[in-house]
């Protein structure tokens, strides 16, 4: 294991081009981003405030989404900054202990999320699957310890793999065709030997990945098989009307990951990384809250109320 050079790694700098490739962009493309991430931290905040207010909101799919949007919003507000600055300034640099921090918080989220996710996909199967067990089991104690075990585990991942990073050496300024601090931007970087934090990340990378999908695929898989059961057409409606907007989420974040992480990087031009990346980081957490607030009525006459309140104050 190879331990940093400190006077090397002090002055080491990352240089994080984003769009730099199309100058007569940056301007509409700062004012777009900054339009998404501001309806982001409007619409994720707003579903936590909502949720807050609203009794009828105070169940366990909602406890849930309000931590889902809250950790939208950390990503969101951890990544997002650093890629509008960079549209508009100069100097695109970054130092390696505020691309390690970037990185550290973003590995929490994207983790958690994967977690939230999952326990979502439980919630909705005991709801469907036992409705006569729901209240028993998917009790706030349940709901708290499953949202604890999600912080917990991200937590847990992002200490282990940004350590693996701490470890490595970087002798030279580094430049990265991208807008965001990503493991590869580390290890592509380094000086040093790579197989600890190469093992430490697929290790925890995949596992996090592929327990969470297998919960939720069980989950669905239980659910549909649940759902042919039923003799009323209006109860399979309703069940699955239940599950439109998590499997909806579901798609976009897993399919997202999937077109950046396990399709072979020769099929990946830059460009289309860096757009896969913007949907990911920019545009997913302003998505989360529409699909959600869009299918439940309490939701949108709660915000309805808010509106006609800031309407009436004024």
């Amino acid at each position: 294991m190879v331990t940093p050079d400190k006077n090397q790694s002090s002055v080491v700098l990352f240089i994080l081009l984003g769009f730099s490739d199309y100058p007569e962009l940056q301007v509409p493309l700062f004012l777009l981003f900054f339009i998404v991430y501001a309806v982001a931290v409007v619409g994720n905040v707003g579903m936590i405030v909502v949720i807050n207010i609203n009794p009828k909101l105070h169940t366990p799919m909602y406890f849930f989404l309000k931590h889902l949007s809250f950790v939208d919003f950390c990503y969101s507000t951890i990544a997002t900054p650093k890629l509008l600055e960079n549209l508009v300034v100069e100097d695109k640099s970054i130092s390696i202990k505020g691309c390690i921090t970037q990185f550290s918080i973003g590995i929490i989220c994207v983790i958690t999320e994967m977690g939230m996710l999952a326990v979502m996909a439980y919630d909705r199967f005991v709801a469907i699957c036992y409705p006569l067990l729901y209240t028993i089991s998917m009790s706030p104690r349940c709901c708290a310890l499953l949202v604890t075990v999600a912080y917990s585990w991200g937590i847990i991942s992002s200490i282990v793999l940004t350590y693996s990073l701490l470890v490595l050496s970087f002798c030279e300024t580094k430049i990265i065709n991208n807008f965001v601090c990503e493991y590869s931007v580390f290890l592509s970087a380094s000086c040093s030997d790579k197989y600890f934090s190469e093992i430490m990340l697929f290790i925890f990378a995949n596992f996090s990945a592929f327990c969470t999908l297998i919960i939720i695929l069980t989950s669905y898989l239980f659910i549909f098989v649940t759902i042919l059961k039923m003799h009323s057409a209006t109860g399979r409606y309703k069940a699955f009307s239940t599950c439109a907007s998590h499997l909806t989420a579901v798609t976009i974040f897993y399919g997202t990951i999937i077109f950046l992480y396990f399709i072979p990087n020769s099929k990946n031009p830059g460009l289309v990384v860096k757009v896969g990346s913007v949907f990911y980081i920019v545009v997913i957490p302003v998505l989360n809250p529409f699909i959600y607030s869009l299918r439940n009525n309490d939701v949108k006459e709660t915000f309805k109320k808010i509106r006609d309140l800031k309407i009436i104050s004024q």
